[in-house]
């Protein structure tokens, strides 16, 4: 009789012994569970938010200023809660090319010429940004060996200037982007996609541009459109890139129209958990008609 009495206490001191550890084991799951929500929710894009910011390179603002586009894009922009820096033509040289990637944009807006109509014997044709470096055949010269840069020049204009290729962005950019999204308003940008897929292996995630030449005024009004349906509405890049062709059309003299690269790109947003306010945005209205190629 004793030994079923210590028995059966035995059993119920395992019994509540087994209850306790179950009970401690659910606590510490239930624990790591949440901790690993908070800091998968608030901790790394709370670090990404607070330091993410937006460029406007205007390597055309010296040829072709346009104050009004300027103002109402930063009107659209500010709205993000993100500092805004803009660089001017004078700064859009070789070298800034190079450090794009180490000041940690969320995304760049490209207003710079450029141009599918070049390329190396045996190669398709590249897209060539252009910067505002003159060009010197003594500058740059391990880069123009390999054709990491090469000279351009404006239509009817004799001076010559350095261009970076799909190679520069691949091989000389510093460091690797961190999901920027590329906005590229110039000439042909996604007439091939070298340019778009040199960004995309750098870190970028996505890649707008043209299939062929556009106007300055043309580009410029449809770049407003974009962004007041990526950044005030918050739609997709796919949504946004089609209602804003639905809206403006094709540009009317070269029938060139937006495009986003990759295909995959197009379900994503220009920004995650940001608190906007809706402002009334009217994009500048211009003649399109207006024969200045970009």
């Amino acid at each position: 009789m004793h030994s079923a009495i210590t028995r059966s206490k035995v059993r119920s001191k395992r019994h509540q012994l087994r209850r306790r550890l179950t009970y401690l084991l659910v606590v510490a799951a239930a624990s790591a569970l949440v901790v690993f929500l908070v800091y998968s929710t608030l901790g790394p894009k709370t670090a990404v938010d607070s330091t993410s910011k937006i460029a406007i390179v205007d390597q055309l603002s010296a040829q072709w200023p346009d104050p009004a586009f300027n103002q109402t894009m930063h009107g659209i922009l500010n709205q993000t809660g993100l500092k805004v820096d803009y660089y001017p033509s004078e700064d859009v040289t070789v070298d800034f090319y190079r450090t794009l990637p180490s000041h940690n944009y969320r995304l760049i807006i490209f207003r710079v010429h450029s141009t599918s109509e070049t390329g190396a014997e045996d190669m398709p044709p590249w897209v060539v940004f252009f910067t505002s470096e003159n060009y010197s055949n003594t500058a740059h010269v391990s880069e123009q060996l390999d054709m990491r840069v090469v000279y351009v020049k404006f239509p009817d204009v004799t001076q010559l200037y350095f261009g970076i290729t799909p190679t520069f962005v691949q091989t000389s950019m510093e460091g690797k982007f961190k999901g920027t999204t590329v906005i590229a308003m110039g000439c042909e940008g996604l007439n091939q996609t070298t340019m778009a897929e040199a960004f995309i292996q750098k870190g970028a995630k996505a890649f707008i541009s043209f299939d062929g030449p556009v106007s300055e005024s043309y580009t410029d009004n449809t770049t407003v459109y974009l962004l007041r349906h990526l950044v005030i509405e918050n739609q997709t890049i796919q949504e946004a890139v089609a209602q804003t062709m639905n809206e403006v059309g094709a540009d009317p003299q070269f029938k060139s129209v937006l495009k986003f690269y990759p295909a995959y790109a197009g379900s994503n947003l220009l920004l995650l958990n940001a608190t906007l306010t809706t402002p009334t945005v009217t994009p500048p209205r211009k003649n399109l008609n207006e024969r200045r190629e970009f």
